[in-house]
């Protein structure tokens, strides 16, 4: 492997382009680590959030040392009527169908009005099991990073500063995500949906049949358009409605 220097203009590149994929991919992570940490009582969310992007973090930067270890676990472990599964197939499958599950209780929870209730999915969880649902989707969001990493580069040094970057930026940013998710419940509900169309995803991928990231891009970046769109006109109307009665 050909060594990068530090005042090499492809090692900058290589780091920029890669931090900025990292946060991208990441997003996903952050708002999961939110939604679940809202089951907390209030004092216990924050310190909930940062453990759960710190193991993320661990999480990462272990599957980077086993860089080799993870691009073998394509090979496939057994078969099943014909079709072979590998050790990433099963994680992935398991990770979308957990996603889908947990997202689809939420959804009942904020629909049927749970979420302060004495029983039911909205009901509160402890910090150790709020903490083991984070490590579990930590595991799978990680292998999309991981493997963008390894494609992007093969330099082990340049791949560990971007996942560290990223993570940095997803630490500060996780209390005003959270905070603005729990303050706007359309936004909340966009955001689980998001979490039901990533688990189709990784259960599809675990079947090999790969959707294109770019579509479901678009298909967040338009939902989120609309929703500012929305969030905008509805203020715009309180505004109105505040001038009118002050007039």
């Amino acid at each position: 492997m050909m060594e990068l220097s530090l005042m090499s203009p492809d090692f900058w590149a290589s780091l920029v382009t890669l931090t900025i994929l990292e946060i991208i991919l990441g997003i996903d992570n952050v708002i999961f680590i939110s939604i679940v940490a809202e089951r907390l009582p209030e004092g216990q969310r924050e310190r909930a959030r940062r453990i759960g992007l710190v193991l993320a973090l661990g999480v990462r930067l272990a599957l980077l040392a086993g860089a080799v270890w993870l691009i073998g676990l394509t090979a496939p472990l057994f078969e099943l009527y014909g079709f072979a599964l590998s050790a990433r197939d099963l994680i992935l499958l398991g990770g979308g169908l957990f996603l889908i599950v947990k997202g689809t209780k939420e959804i009942h929870s904020t629909v049927e009005g749970e979420d302060h209730g004495a029983g039911g999915a909205g009901k509160k969880v402890s910090f150790g099991n709020v903490i083991g649902q984070i490590i579990v989707l930590d595991i799978v969001f990680s292998f999309d990073s991981i493997v963008t990493a390894i494609g992007l580069t093969d330099h082990l040094p340049v791949m560990w500063i971007a996942v560290v970057l990223s993570m940095l930026v997803m630490l500060m940013a996780s209390k005003a995500v959270a905070a603005f998710i729990r303050g706007h419940p359309t936004v909340k509900m966009l955001a689980l949906s998001f979490l039901l169309l990533i688990g189709v995803a990784l259960v599809a991928d675990g079947m090999h049949f790969h959707i294109p990231r770019g579509y479901l891009y678009f298909a967040v970046a338009f939902s989120l358009g609309v929703e500012a769109l929305n969030l905008f006109a509805t203020r715009r109307r309180r505004e109105a409605a505040r001038l009118k009665r002050g007039g």
